[in-house]
């Protein structure tokens, strides 16, 4: 990029015929400069001597910055979107990068449609808008170099007014992120984000089993072979429901002590060959719990036909011991997954009620109480930023090990008195 060595302004007077016949004349100001890029020699025309002012400070700190764009090929807001999904694609998973094109396209590209939330959702999979509709405005035709933050908090807030706090906020992470791509490939500068904007209702925290629960609900599931390795695992692994539900036996390396974390189970049952996001692939250390509960479950374990598959499937018939199950081996929905094997667990045992996915809070919660560095749990979660494990960075200096062996002091009796 070449630099900018002269910007002037120059005025001229316009002159005009009116309807009466009559001439009015008024001032021109022109603000001249060769192009950074090109070194072509442009001019800008402006009606008052401020604002060619404000353009010429503009540009030479853009220059000096190395962040000048030329705004007549500046990308659009929109031409960032379809960017910043073309980039997603192969690296979450298909259902992920739909909800991701069903809000940007909605609330972030617009235009959007003043209405129900029901006619919303039939326009964005019809296209065929309701009889009578109108129409909002949003920030797709906007060009990158003329977005400012000023026009981010009034998209926002009227993406609060039509769509609700949650879909504004939603749409506003996403267009942090396109932004931020955006500049990084086509050097557009990104507005910053505005602050104090409308937030979400305060929602109830999420009940969190204390380390004596889990402690009590582990040493149940030792003594459960039929069932307890499938309400233990989350707590002892911090895996996804779907990345449990998806485990294959030939991911299980005992020689190791590690287990390879590659597919997720969808909801219909299928396998996906690859995890909700790139951070999601990853190499989870066993700890000695873990190991003699699956070493255990491996021998009673439902087969595909005669080969272990499935670490979780679904549970068939059972035999007398030492017989097979019959008819097992295939997917565990979600669904039945919660019915028949969790709910029932925390019942059992007089427990606090918390989701599968609760226990994956704990397990994290637990390293951390435990002293293990944030950027270590972040890599034995899945996380892709430790901010979301934590909110801030930790360097990781020890292995997976250290890790595992202090949840092994977290759920063991000795681990509590000491």
């Amino acid at each position: 990029m070449n630099q900018t060595t002269n910007v002037s302004i120059t005025t001229a007077t316009r002159r005009r015929k009116l309807a009466d016949g009559t001439i009015a004349s008024y001032p021109q100001y022109y603000c001249e400069y060769r192009d950074p890029i090109s070194g072509k020699r442009r001019r800008r025309a402006f009606n008052r001597k401020k604002d060619a002012e404000a353009f010429r400070n503009a540009l030479l700190v853009k220059v000096a910055e190395g962040s000048y764009v030329d705004e007549r090929t500046a990308p659009t807001v929109s031409k960032a979107i379809d960017h910043w999904l073309a980039d997603k694609e192969g690296k979450v998973k298909a259902s992920t990068l739909m909800g991701y094109k069903v809000v940007v396209n909605g609330a972030l590209r617009g235009p959007l449609l003043i209405g129900t939330p029901q006619e919303r959702a039939d326009f964005t999979e019809s296209g065929v808008p309701p009889k009578g509709s109108r129409f909002i405005k949003l920030l797709g035709d906007v060009k990158l170099t003329d977005l400012t933050t000023a026009m981010i908090r009034v998209w926002h807030k009227t993406v609060v007014e039509q769509c609700g706090n949650y879909t504004a906020n939603r749409a506003k992470s996403h267009l942090k992120s396109i932004l931020a791509l955006a500049e990084e490939d086509f050097g557009t500068r990104a507005p910053s984000m505005p602050t104090g904007l409308a937030r979400a209702r305060h929602k109830p925290k999420k009940v969190i089993l204390t380390t004596e629960d889990i402690m009590q609900l582990v040493a149940a599931a030792k003594i459960d072979t039929e069932q307890g390795v499938y309400y233990a695992f989350p707590f002892l692994a911090g895996t996804r429901p779907s990345e449990q539900l998806g485990l294959l036996w030939s991911e299980v390396d005992f020689d190791k002590n590690i287990i390879r974390i590659r597919r997720i189970q969808e909801r219909d049952g299928s396998l996906a060959e690859m995890t909700k996001t790139e951070a999601g692939t990853r190499d989870i250390p066993m700890g000695a719990t873990l190991r003699e509960m699956l070493l255990e479950w491996k021998l009673r374990c439902p087969r595909k036909g005669k080969e272990l598959y499935r670490v979780f499937p679904g549970p068939g018939r059972v035999q007398e011991w030492p017989k097979l199950r019959i008819g097992g081996g295939g997917p565990l929905l979600y669904q039945n997954f919660r019915k028949r094997y969790w709910q029932p667990a925390f019942k059992k045992l007089g427990l606090p009620y918390v989701t599968p996915h609760s226990a994956r809070h704990s397990f994290i919660s637990t390293l951390q109480a435990q002293g293990i560095e944030v950027g270590l749990v972040a890599q034995i979660a899945g996380h892709a930023n430790p901010t979301v494990t934590l909110g801030h960075y930790t360097q990781a200096v020890r292995g997976g090990a250290a890790a595992v062996d202090a949840l092994e002091r977290a759920y063991s009796p000795t681990g509590l008195t000491g």
